[in-house]
């Protein structure tokens, strides 16, 4: 093993290269996006200085590996800006603040408001059906209300 470690040649990292861009296909995050890119780098050395020892080959790929993952990293975190639809995945943000007609009474601080073609779980104080609740907040899948 040690042997043929010892006499990797170009075709040797262009091929974990390429065993690691497919392994990527199958969901790594990224992260052997920058590993593959970096073992056909130090192939590509290889292939222009071919006296290159394997110390040196090992550390230009733990290299390589590391700075191009950690380049990527903070560039996606500095391009990462706030959405102009803060609530676009909370399914019941947008109701905060509107009123609605109570469907089932509110018992023991749980009842039912109807919103459009739907129902609503709601929390708040004992209302009658038939009364003006408006939301005030949102736990999951609850909507938190108060009497009009």
């Amino acid at each position: 093993m040690w042997e043929f470690l010892q006499h990797l040649s170009f075709w040797d990292w262009l091929a974990l290269g390429t065993v690691l861009l497919i392994l990527e296909v199958f969901g790594a995050g990224g992260y052997l996006l920058w590993m593959g890119i970096a073992a056909a780098v130090v192939g590509v050395i290889k292939f222009v200085v071919p006296s290159l020892g394997l110390e040196w080959q090992l550390l230009l790929f733990a290299l390589l590996s590391i700075l191009t993952a950690v380049y990527w990293w903070k560039r996606q975190r500095s391009s990462a800006k706030a959405s102009d639809q803060p609530g676009l995945n909370e399914r019941g943000s947008e109701l905060i603040g509107r009123t609605f007609v109570v469907h089932q009474a509110i018992v023991d601080g749980r009842g039912k408001v109807k919103v459009s073609d739907g129902v609503w779980m709601v929390t708040g104080p004992d209302t009658p059906a038939g009364a003006q609740v408006r939301v005030i907040g949102q736990d999951g899948v609850v909507l938190k209300v108060e009497t009009v």
